[in-house]
């Protein structure tokens, strides 16, 4: 499994977006204790993303919990122009996502957070597909998890060349 490398906040111009907002009802002796879950996308729309969830009882608190978490977050995404270098399917939980590559003018074909996450990355020509769970933060999730996994082709060529040389040479 690899590693996600995080970025710090403080030297990108970072938007926010609330993707989703939830109300959660725990039943108790009295009655209905409520609380609410936001979902957000932060991103400099240059490669950068992140995404954060927060819980509170109030919703502004649970957005700016969201955001800050998503800020927590940031991973650096593999772009290739406009967009990503190659097509990846990522679980997380029941949710699936696949991402491909698109030509330059297609746009993002992309719903929901998937749309969210991608547009906050920068990318700008890409075709997606949610597959298995509609859940918003999971599907959100899988999407940084993919993107996070994308690595430059080049180096991961030349990643393999020199580990397949260095075999031959001791073999």
């Amino acid at each position: 499994m690899t590693t996600v490398s995080r970025i710090g906040p403080t030297e990108l111009e970072l938007s926010d977006k609330l993707v989703n907002i939830n109300r959660v009802t725990k039943v108790v002796k009295g009655g209905k204790r409520l609380s609410f879950t936001a979902l957000a996308v932060t991103g400099d729309g240059n490669g950068h993303v992140g995404v954060g969830v927060g819980r509170a009882k109030e919703v502004p608190s649970a957005i700016n919990k969201a955001n800050t978490n998503a800020r927590k977050n940031l991973i650096k995404v593999q772009l290739s122009g406009a967009t990503i270098p190659y097509q990846i399917t990522v679980e997380f939980g029941a949710a699936k996502v696949l991402l491909k590559p698109a030509a330059p003018g297609t746009g993002i074909v992309a719903g929901g957070s998937v749309r969210a996450v991608v547009e906050a990355a920068g990318i700008k020509d890409i075709l997606t597909k949610s597959l298995g769970s509609a859940n918003q933060t999971n599907v959100a999730k899988a999407t940084i998890l993919g993107l996070s996994r994308l690595r430059d082709p080049k180096e991961v060529v030349a990643k393999r060349r020199s580990s397949a040389e260095e075999v031959v040479a001791d073999g």
